[in-house]
């Protein structure tokens, strides 16, 4: 969760993950994030990041998929009490997406900062999403209104390193049988100065996919991030 008056001004975070294995096994895994943020250090901050995974096994393509988002948060109230607003733009070849588009809104309230070293924050609000399909004949194109809840807490474990969960559940509006769920467990350890290794845990679910695809997706992603 990013909070208003962490790190004034503008800051930048960039992500790595390389893999590749030849001889018995024939793969390459790749993933790269970059995210900028401005922080006012008084009533608002934003963010934008784009990120991009790929993958081939013994030379069959198995990860293709593009990830942007863009937030904004501005304070209602001094601590408790923040406006979001926000757009994301994602493909996955593998979930036969040629492309979803969403943009949204909602409340962000703080529930609790007892110790100095955690924090949490419930938030509530609505999106409005467009899907295209790989496979229009089977998947027509989808445009849904879905809630939006999600969870977020994080635990600071020293001054430069955390580990911090979220969770997102995302019903449509007219249906909450169809809907989409999201957990993510994170634990960054600060390697040397701005330098970390990061430990990604992720579980998704849509109870309605499309056609051929498993409802549910975990990846385990281990990476270095740098922050300037």
């Amino acid at each position: 969760p990013v909070e208003i008056g962490d790190k004034p001004g503008f800051s930048n975070t960039a992500e790595a993950s390389l893999e590749t294995t030849r001889g018995n096994s024939d793969t390459d895994n790749y993933k790269v994030s970059l995210r900028t943020t401005y922080d006012s250090g008084y009533d608002f901050v934003g963010w934008a990041e784009i990120s991009g995974a790929y993958g081939r096994a013994n030379g069959d393509e198995n990860t293709n998929k593009l990830f942007s988002h863009a937030r904004y948060i501005y304070a209602l109230t001094d601590e408790a009490i923040r406006a979001e607003v926000f757009a994301q733009l994602q493909n996955d070849e593998f979930k036969q997406i040629n492309s979803r588009l969403l943009g949204g809104g909602g409340l962000r309230f703080k529930l609790f900062d007892t110790l100095q070293n955690s924090k949490g924050y419930f938030g509530i609000g609505a999106l409005y999403e467009n899907i295209r399909y790989k496979n229009s004949l089977l998947d027509p194109n989808e445009n849904a209104l879905r809630t939006n809840f999600y969870f977020a807490y994080m635990i600071n474990l020293n001054e430069t390193s955390s580990i911090a969960y979220t969770l997102y559940y995302q019903p449509k509006i007219d249906d909450f049988n169809d809907n989409i769920q999201l957990h993510e467990l994170e634990l960054k350890l600060n390697i040397y100065k701005n330098l970390f290794l990061k430990f990604n845990i992720a579980y998704d679910e849509d109870t309605k996919p499309p056609s051929g695809v498993k409802k549910y997706d975990f990846t385990q992603n281990t990476s270095f991030v740098y922050n300037f």
